[in-house]
């Protein structure tokens, strides 16, 4: 039986500090309204690979954070991703039955407490990022507020959305995929990286940028993986439905370039994404290993 690396050991570890931290933030399920808290529990929690926190993790460690303030972080982006995809599985969205290999949340309990779900999965986010202490300056916690919100709002992921949802059926270029998925995956991937790497002792606008480099390269090679996964991995693989993109005739970097030339870009984007992370030397050690995770996984 193969032992777990290191990088791996550390991801287990970061996954399990994200889970306890959501299981100790969200209501009780014995908590009027029992239901949609029950709903809230299933949504966030016991599933994913929780790419996002990790990403916050690695990041705290560039910068020396307190891994308790950067748990609470990670603990608001994960929650605003799961609240995203409790609507995107909505019929009037992507209207799918199957996420992380269980009934979605509308198909488990309904429609009306699917979005109730989503409503409050978001209010908590921003209740945790400004109740907890993140950092030690008022207006740094400020601008990490105001990044969350960005990164989940109209310029962000719920206008990624929508430009996804106008898209089908469309032929889209290369760049107009790139703004789509810049806001729709990347702009949360982003936030979780910064909102990390913020937790920490401050970081001079050059380094900010490099790591803000950094993150968008390897949100855009996130989604380009999960393009191809989508055609290559099975259901029971990626827990969720897989092949739904091509069914629904949505443009995905596999439907322009073809599985070979998307690898390649994948590729792409990883060596970009390293070379960011050459100022911060063994520091970025962690976000090295997520981005090799992220281009090289199979789920």
């Amino acid at each position: 039986m193969a032992t777990k690396t290191d990088f791996q050991q550390w991801a287990a570890a970061q996954q399990q500090r994200i889970e306890a931290q959501l299981q100790a933030v969200l209501p009780s399920a014995d908590v009027a309204p029992q239901r949609l808290h029950e709903a809230m529990r299933y949504a966030a929690t016991g599933g994913g690979k929780r790419v996002r926190p990790l990403l916050a993790f690695a990041a705290g460690e560039i910068t020396g954070a307190d891994v308790s303030r950067v748990a609470i972080a990670g603990a608001a982006v994960e929650l605003i991703h799961a609240y995203s995809l409790v609507h995107d599985d909505l019929p009037c969205m992507d209207d799918d039955v199957l996420r992380r290999g269980k009934p979605t949340c509308h198909v488990e309990f309904d429609q009306a407490t699917a979005l109730l779900v989503g409503d409050a999965l978001h209010s908590l986010a921003f209740q945790l990022v400004s109740e907890y202490r993140l950092t030690d300056e008022a207006v740094v916690q400020l601008e990490m507020i105001k990044l969350l919100a960005l990164a989940a709002g109209s310029r962000g992921m719920a206008g990624g959305q929508a430009i996804d949802l106008a898209a089908v059926g469309a032929n889209l270029s290369l760049p107009e995929l790139e703004f789509m998925h810049i806001h729709k995956t990347g702009a949360l991937i982003r936030a979780a990286t910064l909102m990390g790497a913020r937790c920490g002792s401050p970081l001079d606008e050059r380094a900010l940028g490099k790591l803000d480099h950094f993150a968008k390269c390897i949100g855009l090679a996130f989604q380009v993986v999960d393009d191809v996964l989508d055609i290559e991995a099975t259901t029971a693989t990626l827990g969720k439905t897989a092949g739904k993109d091509a069914r629904q005739n949505k443009p995905t970097y596999v439907s322009l370039l073809g599985i070979a030339e998307s690898r390649k870009l994948a590729a792409e984007l990883r060596e970009d994404a390293l070379a960011a992370l050459e100022v911060f030397g063994e520091r970025a050690r962690r976000l090295r290993e997520l981005a090799d995770f992220i281009v090289l996984r199979k789920f």
